[in-house]
């Protein structure tokens, strides 16, 4: 493996340029997540309206986004480290506008795949260099603190993007939405461009897999726990919808807001307390969140559920990526945090059609049963594969 002194020292920063920079790549990862988010509460409608298809396709369809998402992660996390994260930021954020412009040619079936395809691969891109970006400015003794900060704006995006979507669609149509998805990025792209990149790229190539083995024990937890969003992801509209209650969207604003709240109070703790027993924690928290959802007779209910679902896998990505960042090199570590979060796409990619699978099956109270069942897994591998302090 190459030596650490093969790149190029970073640049001086004042400390306004930091700041102004930190805050760029936050910005435009909250617009990117403000599109993706606002699909989450109207495909699963647009699927069984317009396009007319099943339980089954609604699951493909919220997971498709992640079988690009996985391919791309790893390749994207090289691309940062060999060329710069400003390049693959940029990428992302057109690849994720462009997703938006596919939905207003057809409603069909392939389309929305497609759509969904394009955008996993320009998320994959975008927040792959925008965590390795941000933690490369981070202090190395609030690298956890500042991944969870930084994960902000992903959930910032998810508790905003679902209320945006689910308003834009009743006042204007799907039309709407989809150009929405379509602008909003490129805004992001925009501000992306005037960034100072703040890491120089190593002048030869560093050899090493494109997913390092400390990634595998942190990222099997990760994709057991993202299998229980993605079962609330798809499928919390339609199953509170079936139940006679309503108010699915606000059940994902709930969840994002418990999640941007919790980063916010409790953002040392993975630092404090290590990443073994944050991701215990955040574990059992999440599946004792889906256990409340399983059960809601009314939306207020559901609604807590998502709150303490959200509370839980607040502490979750950071704490897991903590323990990513902490053995792996910097050399490396657009490499390693491609492949950690490939991880979550893969919880994502088989856990919403598998959710379907189990709705159209045993209904959606089976489908969350299992996603809890899924999260206390995640918490198991946290106890028994992650390090200690």
């Amino acid at each position: 493996m190459e030596a650490r002194s093969s790149e190029l020292p970073a640049p001086a920063l004042s400390r306004g340029t930091w700041l102004l920079t930190a805050a760029g790549v936050f910005a435009v990862t909250l617009s990117a997540f403000v599109a993706v988010g606002a699909a989450l509460p109207v495909l699963p409608r647009f699927v069984r309206g317009p396009v007319h298809a099943g339980d089954v396709a609604v699951g493909v369809v919220i997971g498709a986004f992640s079988v690009s998402a996985i391919v791309v992660r790893p390749w994207a996390g090289h691309l940062a480290d060999r060329r710069g994260r400003k390049p693959a930021v940029l990428a992302g954020t057109l690849l994720t506008g462009l997703a938006g412009t596919l939905l207003l040619t057809s409603a069909s079936l392939p389309m929305v795949l497609a759509s969904r395809l394009v955008m996993g691969a320009g998320e994959g891109l975008l927040f792959t260099a925008g965590s390795a970006w941000i933690v490369d400015l981070a202090p190395a003794d609030r690298q956890g603190q500042t991944i969870g900060l930084f994960g902000l704006s992903v959930w910032g995006g998810m508790a905003l993007g679902p209320l945006i979507g689910d308003q834009l669609l009743r006042l204007a149509g799907y039309d709407a939405v989809w150009v929405m998805m379509a602008l909003v990025p490129l805004a992001g792209g925009l501000v992306a461009w005037r960034l100072t990149e703040t890491r120089r790229p190593p002048s030869s190539a560093v050899p090493g897999p494109l997913i390092p083995r400390a990634v595998l024990a942190p990222g099997a937890a990760l994709a057991l726990a993202n299998a229980g969003y993605a079962t609330m992801a798809a499928f919390v509209v339609l199953a509170l919808s079936h139940r006679g209650i309503g108010h699915g969207a606000l059940v994902f604003t709930a969840y994002a807001a418990a999640v941007v709240g919790s980063r916010l109070l409790l953002g040392r703790l993975p630092d404090r307390i290590g990443a073994r027993r944050s991701a215990v924690l955040a574990g059992l928290a999440e599946a004792a969140g889906l256990a409340v959802i399983a059960e809601a007779g009314s939306w207020p209910v559901a609604v807590a559920g998502g709150v303490v679902m959200g509370a839980g896998f607040s502490l979750l990505y950071p704490a897991l990526a903590l323990a990513v960042v902490q053995r792996t090199g910097e050399h490396a570590r657009g490499r390693a945090l491609g492949g950690f979060t490939a991880f979550f796409d893969l919880g994502m990619g088989v856990g919403a059609p598998a959710a379907g699978a189990l709705a159209a099956l045993g209904g959606y109270g089976l489908a969350f049963w299992v996603a809890t069942s899924a999260a206390l897994g995640a918490a198991v591998v946290a106890w028994c594969l992650l390090p200690g302090r």
